[in-house]
């Protein structure tokens, strides 16, 4: 028999609140039924006897036991209990209509993604989600995918750790190849977690090459493998479209010029390895790249089998970039040089903080486009600065000279250490010829492969603590990144002479060089060796040195992050600081 529910007089609940008290189970779901059609006018009044439908959820014989819950759940969503209402919102099932658009289900809904990232996010956690929870948002994965939100549900696949359904999003999209750039930019600037973002960048990879419809993105892809320090993959990419038409070659040429802006040097040098032209395709065609005339700009690199990988690892190795750098800073250079000489009037010659600071103002206003009119038409007053000024001076042409890869160690000649010769005419200072080091890192600066046998022979050379000081910085500028070991057993054994001055430039060096890499073992030297030496300098040297270790390592760094802002020492605890700030 079915039941008649009264209207409610006077705007109240009172009425159907009663029926819950009765022994009739018809009449208890009627009103339930009709409590949850006004329990957004009619909360207050409910939560009064929360009690009561909460009961109901509990007594197993009740016929309604997911209304209930879902009214239980709505009550406490408008009493702002929200980890209640989600609770009984997974407890009323299939009442539970993601589809809907109230403000209820849209908060139960970003309040049940948020509490599954959470779990997915925590690994001792991930095997104790709630199944009612999953069920939730795999709902919600569908809905996104019936109304073609697919953006959305990328998003929702990335933020939930769900690779599958990114992979699902992607295949069931109408643009696939839309959809994998759009998945790919948002993994490497939204996801956080540094291991989680690897596997989702090769999970792209895979995807660029078996998803049915998705034209491949080979700049994508190549950031991809980039991320992954996949030197051989990008390398294959760019050898096959290299060595394609001329589209494609073009293609490769601008992913060369992306990978050079984007990378430091030792990964690039991986690369460039994997792209020496194959002898045996150039001998065979030698003379016709010679005669043809098609392709203009690659003719002089040499024949045409070969020119094409030789001038993308001219790109590669940065020599075609900084060329192209070089030749547009000094085309477009529109320093003030009346300004300069008018500071360097008003400064009195005698002050050395002062000239120093002109001095370093005109490298900055010159950086990088060779242009040294200054210097040479001041040179007496230049020859004024002593000690550490005379070497900030020195270093400075190296800044203005930057990029200038083929004429960098001609034009600081006059400056370096002398080869062999301790008596044959007189020898610059030693600041000067350790400021002329520093320059030639500065020149060299991540494209230093020509130059790191010289600054290697200059530290070796000489035990003068300052020119060992310039050479260590030349030396981490020159080799950056790259964590050669032939240089890293130089720094570190100059750093073991307990010398501040030396010792503090070969900490930051060492730092330079293994910048990125956070290699644990030789973090765990230079650290026993701060706790050895008694030189303030050394230490803060090496503590910077080793916030550059971390640079980019993100979580990976902290364990060492850890173990240095809990040393006793403040030095080592501002190096962890800095170490925070490299790391992300």
């Amino acid at each position: 028999m079915a039941v008649a529910v009264q209207t409610m007089p006077f705007g109240s609940a009172s009425g159907l609140l009663s029926m819950l008290e009765e022994d009739q189970t018809q009449l208890q779901v009627a009103a339930l039924t009709s409590l949850n059609k006004v329990i957004d006018t009619h909360w207050a009044e409910v939560a009064s006897s929360i009690s009561v439908i909460e009961a109901m959820y509990e007594d197993e014989f009740f016929a309604q036991r997911e209304l209930a819950a879902l009214l239980a759940s709505k009550v406490f969503y408008h009493l702002g209990e929200l980890d209640d209402a989600l609770n009984y919102a997974l407890c009323a099932g299939s009442l539970f209509d993601v589809n809907e658009t109230t403000d209820f289900v849209q908060a139960m809904l970003t309040k049940a993604i948020d509490e599954y990232i959470e779990r997915r996010s925590s690994p001792e956690s991930e095997d104790e989600i709630d199944q009612r929870l999953t069920s939730v948002v795999e709902r919600m994965f569908d809905r996104c995918f019936r109304d073609d939100q697919y953006r959305q549900a990328i998003g929702v696949a990335l933020e939930t750790r769900r690779l599958d359904k990114l992979e699902e999003a992607v295949a069931l999209s109408p643009n696939p190849g839309e959809s994998l750039a759009y998945a790919t930019k948002a993994c490497q600037t939204l996801v956080t977690s540094r291991e989680f973002r690897l596997r989702t960048l090769r999970a792209l990879v895979k995807m660029y090459e078996t998803v049915s419809g998705a034209e491949t993105d080979h700049l994508n892809v190549c950031q991809c493998l980039m991320f992954l320090d996949d030197a051989e993959g990008v390398a294959l990419i760019l050898g096959s479209l290299v060595d394609g038409a001329e589209d494609e070659r073009l293609l490769a040429y601008q992913i060369g010029f992306s990978l050079h802006e984007n990378e430091i040097q030792a990964f690039l040098n991986k690369v460039s390895a994997q792209l020496v032209p194959v002898a045996g395709a150039g001998d065979t065609t030698e003379t016709d790249g010679m005669d043809t005339e098609k392709d203009g700009e690659e003719k002089p690199v040499g024949e045409q089998p070969v020119a094409p990988r030789a001038l993308l690892r001219s790109v590669l190795s940065g020599e075609l970039p900084v060329a192209l750098h070089l030749e547009f800073l000094f085309s477009h250079n529109s320093s003030d040089l009346l300004l300069l000489k008018q500071i360097r009037t008003a400064v009195e010659s005698r002050n050395s903080v002062c000239h120093s600071a002109t001095v370093l103002c005109n490298a900055l206003m010159h950086a990088g486009t060779t242009v040294d009119t200054f210097l040479r038409e001041n040179l007496d007053w230049l020859s004024r600065a002593t000690n550490w000024a005379r070497f900030s001076a020195t270093a400075g042409m190296g800044v203005i000279h930057h990029g200038q890869l083929s004429e960098g160690r001609t034009l600081m000649g006059p400056f370096l250490p002398r080869e062999g010769a301790s008596g044959g005419g007189a020898r610059p200072s030693p600041y000067t010829e350790g400021g002329a080091l520093y320059a030639l890192g500065l020149i060299h600066a991540n494209h230093g492969e020509n130059i790191l046998p010289f600054l290697l022979e200059s530290g070796r050379s000489s035990n003068n603590e300052v020119i060992q000081h310039g050479a260590c910085l030349g030396l981490g500028l020159a080799a950056l990144g790259t964590g050669n070991e032939e240089v890293y057993t130089d720094m570190f054994r100059i750093l073991r002479t307990d010398g501040a001055v030396a010792g503090e430039a070969a900490g930051i060096g060492i730092g330079l060089l293994l910048a990125g890499l956070g290699p644990e073992t030789k973090q765990r030297e230079i650290l026993n060796y701060c706790h050895k030496t008694a030189h303030e300098k050394i230490i803060r040297g090496c503590s910077v040195g080793l916030a550059l270790t971390a640079y980019g390592k993100e979580e990976s760094a902290e364990p060492l992050v850890e173990q240095m802002v809990r040393d006793s020492d403040p030095i080592i605890r501002y190096g962890g600081g800095l170490a925070v700030a490299s790391a992300y």
